[in-house]
């Protein structure tokens, strides 16, 4: 029964959203912990659940093993088991600990809470598929700008834990919990849209397999691709009535097959098919015997003028610890890296000023954007968010829908719209309340509302920068919020009150 409630919760998560089975399951998996009555077996419920949870929604994990089958593929099992049983260990020593509680089950809910934060950050941290992320179709979607997608996942524990703790009573704080999101969530998408940047940007999504990415001849085609829909014309909507012009033009992350350096060849070529936009484009910078997953603008004469190193990487995908020994001694090499052993790690978080009709953009490549405490250390705001990514290593399904669902819930956060492009899809532009907007792609099929490119599909979207919304109870908080939920809710796990159920 636990590895059933936790693959139910799992499916509260994108693609399919069900927050409303989603949370019951989370409600009975803490009473089955409450009423465990050891820790041994509380342990195995938490841990049986977790596994369950992780096991499908992290599911396709096994999908980078499979770009190069014959080399890796045997791999994937193992991958798909040792993550779900790693990650569920952390719901389990929640669960255990617990039991030492006088009030098991809102101390496994505070507990509970505190170890997703947990994993957000140790080890680099995976904050994928958070607990609190099942809101973000829901309606109270929004909530996300009050709390963070931590801090709401400390109260979506606490909540789930109120009807094992309090019985029937629960109803009295969870009515009108349900009423205020929703009714905060109503409120801000009733409020004026903020006035759209006059800046209009390209995005190109070439739709490159992964396994044929870096194949000398389809990486002439791909590459040939990309040239060919930056030099296409402008798909503006009318209904916008701003100027012809592309203003910026965007390629996903690792776009570029080749080695490039500013002004030769390649970059002139880049710089051409812009006609007088520049191009920001994924490329791996290289220097000596290191490289960096990257983001480079090119200008006139196919000159740089911004670039932004990856700081974040992804571990055993673009680096491996102790990846020189590591290459020296087995051969081990980082998935994603064409260069060396593996990536090296950009200085940090940075803003880039595109000048005064783009203004300032914040870049994140790739699962960058997962991690809400990266763009808390940014030097300063900026006026809107672009992510570069290949969500070809994510497979056909889940993945890439997590990853955007991720990106979406960062715009809510920060109150910043964000440009998303992608090699094999999602691309859009969010607005600032996490919503994608405009008319349907060109070529959408019928009934298709989004203004999106979506998975497997190449072509490009033209839409004007949307406007900024003040900064959101969350950025002016940060964090506060959630460390006041743990400690309220580890305390009320602290001391029995009469008058409710003694779980």
């Amino acid at each position: 029964m636990p590895l059933a409630a936790g693959a139910l919760a799992s499916l509260g998560q994108a693609p399919t959203g069900l927050w409303f089975l989603a949370f019951p399951a989370l409600a009975w998996i803490i009473l089955a912990v409450a009423r465990a009555g050891g820790g041994l077996s509380a342990f195995w419920t938490g841990w049986l659940s977790g596994i369950g949870y992780f096991a499908v929604s992290l599911h396709w994990i096994v999908f980078p093993f499979f770009v190069d089958p014959l080399r890796h593929g045997w791999m994937s099992p193992f991958a798909l088991v040792l993550m779900a049983a790693g990650l569920g260990l952390f719901w389990a020593a929640a669960a255990a600990l617990s039991q030492r509680l006088p009030r098991p089950a809102l101390g496994f809910a505070a507990l509970w809470a505190g170890a997703e934060v947990l994993r957000g950050h140790v080890l680099t941290g995976f904050p994928w598929v958070l607990v609190g992320h099942i809101w973000t179709d829901s309606p109270a979607g929004q909530v996300y700008s009050l709390l963070g997608s931590y801090g709401v996942t400390v109260a979506t524990l606490i909540a789930a834990a109120l009807p094992a703790a309090m019985g029937r009573w629960s109803a009295v704080v969870l009515v009108p919990l349900a009423l205020g999101a929703a009714g905060w969530t109503a409120q801000r998408l009733a409020l004026p849209e903020p006035p759209l940047r006059e800046a209009v940007v390209r995005l190109v999504q070439p739709n490159a397999e992964q396994y044929l990415k870096w194949a000398p001849d389809w990486a002439e085609r791909h590459f040939r691709r990309l040239l060919d829909l930056t030099a296409g014309d402008l798909r503006l909507d009318p209904a916008y009535d701003l100027p012809a012009r592309v203003d910026l033009v965007v390629w996903p992350e690792t776009s570029v097959p080749y080695r490039v350096e500013p002004g030769e060849a390649i970059a002139r070529a880049i710089a051409a098919a812009g006609r007088g936009a520049p191009v920001a484009a994924g490329i791996q910078r290289i220097e000596g015997d290191r490289g960096w997953n990257a983001l480079a603008v090119f200008g006139a004469g196919g000159m740089v003028t911004a670039s932004y190193d990856k700081h974040h990487l992804v571990p055993f995908g673009e680096y491996v610890p102790y990846g020189d020994l590591m290459y020296d001694l087995f051969g081990l090499r980082a998935f994603a890296a064409q260069v060396g052993a593996g990536y090296s790690a950009g200085a940090g978080p940075r803003v880039m000023d595109l000048g005064p009709r783009l203004g300032r953009v914040l870049p994140l490549i790739c699962y960058e954007v997962v991690f809400p405490q990266d763009i808390a250390r940014a030097p300063e705001r900026a006026d809107w968010m672009l992510q570069i990514t290949n969500d070809a290593w994510f497979g056909p399904w889940a993945g890439p829908h997590q990853h955007f669902a991720q990106a979406r819930l960062r715009a809510i956060e920060q109150g910043l719209p964000l440009v998303r492009v992608a090699n094999t899809g999602i691309s859009a532009v969010i607005d600032a309340r996490g919503r994608v907007t405009g008319p349907p792609a060109p070529g959408a099929q019928e009934g298709q509302a989004p203004h999106l490119l979506a998975l497997g599909q190449a072509g490009v979207i033209d839409a004007p920068l949307p406007g900024v919304l003040p900064p959101t109870p969350y950025v002016r908080w940060g964090e506060t919020p959630t460390a006041i939920l743990l400690l309220l809710g580890l305390g009320a796990g602290l001391v029995r009150r009469r008058g409710f159920a003694s779980a």
